[in-house]
């Protein structure tokens, strides 16, 4: 016998058992960053990255030397975010760190980019939210308008193309592109690009 549910049954679910998976501690930590980020963090000059800097490492984020995180940045959590000196997060980002986001150094991450460490089990009627970290590699470049998926690792160097979407681990050192990303060609360094013509 077939044991799946059909739609009609599966939209009737029990409330009392769709309770957060998230401590009280934790929720309230949220809600006081919440006040942080709109008092004191969004309205921000951008040139006042050290100022930024400080406010994250308040809630627990590990921030490295001269990263340089816009005011438009949205962290949901910052105890779950380690940035290396060196590294960017654009305008706009989405950084949906409810898992780790761990970002090496000299990385960029250009405007609109979402960093998602979590989604749902589609095969609960509850829709459990289900985690898992994200990991961005030194001298990485993330385009404009990227989706990162929860549990992606991006390699060393590598590019993810504009407006992709990413769900697997990326290579070092490759350019990817498109919805879902695949390789489009290996990043080669052009080792002239210091001296002068």
């Amino acid at each position: 016998m077939n044991a799946t549910v059909t739609t009609s049954e599966a939209v009737l679910v029990d409330a009392s058992k769709c309770v957060s998976s998230h401590s009280r501690s934790n929720q309230l930590a949220r809600l006081l960053w919440g006040f942080v980020w709109v008092i004191l963090f969004r309205p921000s000059p951008r040139f006042l990255y050290g100022w930024r800097r400080f406010l994250l490492r308040l809630f627990g984020a590990q921030v490295g030397r001269e990263a340089h995180i816009y005011p438009s940045v949205r962290i949901w959590a910052p105890w779950n975010l380690s940035i290396g000196e060196f590294s960017a997060l654009g305008h706009a980002i989405d950084c949906y760190c409810v898992n780790r986001v761990s970002i090496n150094a000299h990385v960029g991450i250009s405007q609109y980019s979402f960093l998602c460490t979590a989604s749902h089990d589609i095969a609960d009627p509850h829709l459990k939210l289900i985690h898992a970290p994200i990991r961005i590699d030194e001298a990485a470049w993330v385009a404009a308008d990227v989706f990162v998926g929860p549990g992606v690792h991006i390699g060393a160097g590598a590019v993810v193309g504009a407006r992709a979407s990413v769900f697997k681990d990326v290579e070092p050192w490759t350019v990817v592109c498109g919805n879902p990303a695949r390789f489009l060609k290996k990043r080669e360094i052009n080792s002239n690009t210091n001296e002068r013509s």
